[in-house]
């Protein structure tokens, strides 16, 4: 069964999409920890992060990085954390965070709720510094 996941990377489900590569692709997390979390995920449906293979793997922090400079440019925010927890949707990918403090990463706090037409603003701030 597909992941979420690999029904945005098909179109059938819509994201606040950042950057595309044939092999990667980065979004908006609708259900953020702080404005600009972002998810970068492999198009190639794999469970876990550690079972991709070392090229998708190397190439999906690569591509993070990249992404990751580009929130950094638009987000005000100390740096960007990166996590990998890997057990509410599976499918690997990456959480890019902005942060100023460490507890800005903490998964059990409530999400924000931003409107579609925020995370479309956000989106194409982001895209920008691509």
């Amino acid at each position: 069964m597909s992941s979420i996941f690999t029904k945005i990377v098909k179109g059938e489900i819509p994201c606040h999409k950042i950057a595309e590569t044939d092999d990667y692709l980065a979004f908006l997390d609708v259900f953020p920890l702080v404005k600009g979390h972002t998810l970068v995920i492999p198009k190639k449906e794999v469970d876990y992060l550690y079972d991709l293979e070392d090229d998708l793997l190397a190439g999906l922090m690569l591509f993070s990085k990249k992404i990751a400079k580009a929130v950094e440019a638009v987000i005000p925010c100390n740096r960007i954390g990166v996590a990998v927890v890997g057990l509410e949707v599976p499918h690997a990918h990456v959480h890019l965070i902005p942060m100023n403090q460490v507890a800005d990463m903490d998964f059990s706090k409530p999400k924000l709720k931003l409107s579609t037409e925020e995370l479309a603003a956000i989106a194409t701030q982001i895209r920008t510094k691509i």
